[in-house]
């Protein structure tokens, strides 16, 4: 089981986007055991593929341990997708996890659903925090959205910064530009200094994904974000070959 982290310490940089994507093309594209893991309490990827009954306990049981996560976990109408839901209770979790005085909470508790999936991929919400250094220690590879300014540059070299201090040698880090617009000096500027760095354009595709609540790969496999996010996909899966 590897497990993926969608993170920045920005907002509004393609994470959930992201996430969702991604959790569908490693079920789909790669016909893994997933499973998409929301921490994030706007629950925005939780919106995005949830379907029937909720579950009854809120989500915050899972992280003071008062419930086990399978029985908050439901199946997506993705085949071999399932989805651990966010809601609002997880307002307080930064202070959970500080309160716990416990470094690997997160890791245990991922740890403990392990053996029924392939890949877990983490929704993460923003900021530098005590969830993020749970976000940090439990990953295998955290990609990092950045759009292509000044301040989501500037968000991407802090977040390097702090795992080099605090985590080096325990996370795999990969970069990747998002809301691209190559019609832009600014973007079009950034692209040609990062080269390697894997690219998702702005689409209409992505914004569409709120009205259809589906990945973009469920319903417009073909258009370029479709094909941006899979060829990235292939990407994590070389990457988690080689770990």
């Amino acid at each position: 089981m590897c497990t993926i982290a969608i993170y920045s310490m920005k907002g509004g940089v393609g994470k959930t986007t992201l996430a969702v994507n991604l959790a569908w093309s490693a079920a789909t594209l790669s016909s893994r055991r997933t499973l998409l893991w929301d921490l994030d309490q706007q629950a925005a990827a939780t919106y995005l593929v949830q379907t029937g009954k909720k579950p009854k306990r809120r989500a915050e049981g899972v992280y003071d341990q008062e419930v086990k996560p399978r029985k908050l976990i439901r199946k997506t109408d993705i085949e071999r997708l399932d989805l651990l839901a966010a809601d609002s209770s997880l307002r307080d979790l930064d202070h959970m996890f500080f309160s716990f005085g416990k470094k690997k909470r997160l890791l245990k508790i991922i740890d403990s659903v392990a053996r029924d999936y392939d890949r877990v991929i983490l929704d993460c919400p923003p900021g530098l925090s005590e969830t993020s250094d749970q976000i940090l220690r439990a990953a295998d590879i955290v990609l990092v959205p950045v759009i292509p300014s000044p301040l989501s540059e500037r968000a991407f070299d802090t977040v390097v910064d702090h795992v080099q201090r605090n985590h080096k040698g325990r996370t795999a880090i990969l970069p990747v530009f998002t809301m691209v617009d190559r019609r832009r000096n600014l973007h079009k500027a950034a692209l040609e200094r990062e080269k390697r760095w894997p690219v998702i354009p702005y689409a209409s595709a992505v914004e569409q994904m709120a009205a259809h609540r589906k990945p973009v790969g469920a319903f417009a496999p073909n258009s370029p974000a479709g094909k941006a996010f899979a060829k990235l996909w292939r990407g994590v899966e070389r990457k988690i070959s080689k770990l």
